[in-house]
């Protein structure tokens, strides 16, 4: 299998100007709503029409894999947690879930590369499951080539699910007790950076549990940048350094991007797997709004790649799409604002 790359179709520029011109024109100050302004008109470009309609129809998607790190001692938690948070999501209780059901969206949980038999959990749930985690990064690749391509196909294939099933826009959740040490490892072999500038606290781990994950992330970064050659490749980049889960979440926003509809992006794993997408599909980025911005260095790094400034810095690092969920209803006020907000000259004439 060859992973090839396409050039992504970016959002309507002339609906774009369309929609900046009518914000100046409601009955409001120049650039009253600030950063509301910004997001309608980007709303309206993605969707190729001014005003933009209303966003009603929100669909997110969580990818749950362990990774092989956590056996270092790189989390707060145990690797057990990912498994039961897989249930706490089927019944509705995680954090996102209750956002979700707050702003009218759906979650759909997918178990991608959990190391436990969830065969228990809803058909749906297991669909999409390709390994039982994946191994340690420190010593050897996550995953092989062969798997990272699978995965970034099968990531294609669940966007292209929601975008048939009507998605207005995309919220890419996750769940993987030590995901954040592989997407610091991705952020910092693709953009040169050093273990250091990207390191984070993660779960919230102390300092012992700290200089572990930095010594994980140094040794996974010098075993795979001195092979010549394999993280320029985005493809085996996530071989190397990734796993299954973060592999799909890459396919998944490159598909998104292609077939034009707007992705709400979360924390660090979003945002690591949104710089591979965008490698993968040139231009992608471009469909993409950051939600949030967490506590990870290397989310910053990586939004400033992309070139993205986050609705919201509240100091979160849950995960799980919740970030980017309780930024939902920014976005939906931005488009409702577009739509219903009077014009200054229907209020006192020519």
């Amino acid at each position: 299998m060859t992973i090839e790359t396409s050039i992504v179709t970016q959002p309507d520029a002339d609906v774009h100007q369309a929609a900046l011109q009518r914000l100046d024109g409601l009955a409001k100050p120049l650039g009253a709503l600030g950063r509301l302004e910004e997001v309608g008109a980007w709303l309206a470009a993605c969707q190729g029409s001014c005003p933009p309609a209303p966003i009603e129809r929100v669909r997110a998607v969580v990818l749950a894999g362990d990774h092989g790190v956590a056996a270092s001692g790189v989390s707060a938690y145990p690797s057990e947690v990912t498994a039961a948070m897989v249930h706490a999501f089927v019944a509705g209780v995680a954090g996102v879930s209750v956002l979700a059901r707050q702003h009218g969206a759906s979650v759909r949980v997918l178990d991608i590369a959990v190391d436990a038999d969830l065969s228990s959990a809803p058909a749906d749930v297991t669909a999409h499951k390709l390994t039982r985690s994946s191994r340690p990064i420190e010593v050897s690749d996550a995953i092989s080539r062969e798997l990272a391509e699978r995965a970034i196909t099968v990531g294609a294939e669940i966007a292209d699910a929601e975008v048939d099933a009507g998605a207005q826009l995309l919220v890419l959740g996750d769940m993987g007790i030590g995901n954040t040490t592989p997407s610091s490892a991705i952020v910092a072999a693709t953009l040169g950076l050093s273990p250091s500038a990207v390191i984070g606290r993660g779960t919230g781990i102390d300092e012992p549990t700290h200089a572990r994950k930095l010594d994980v992330l140094t040794r996974a970064l010098t075993r795979a940048c001195d092979e010549h050659g394999r993280v320029d490749d985005p493809v085996q980049r996530l071989a190397a350094l990734g796993s299954a889960d973060l592999a799909v979440g890459a396919g998944f926003l490159a598909q998104a991007a292609r077939r034009g509809v707007p992705v709400l992006l979360d924390g660090v794993i979003a945002c690591a797997e949104a710089l591979v997408a965008a490698e993968l599909a040139p231009g992608a980025q471009a469909w993409f709004l950051a939600g949030h911005r967490s506590t990870e260095p290397a989310q910053s790094h990586a939004l400033d790649a992309l070139g993205l400034e986050p609705l919201l810095d509240l100091g979160l690092r849950l995960g799980e799409g919740s970030g980017a969920m309780a930024a939902v209803p920014l976005v939906r006020s931005a488009a409702l604002l577009m739509r219903e907000m009077a014009l200054l000259t229907d209020l006192v004439g020519q």
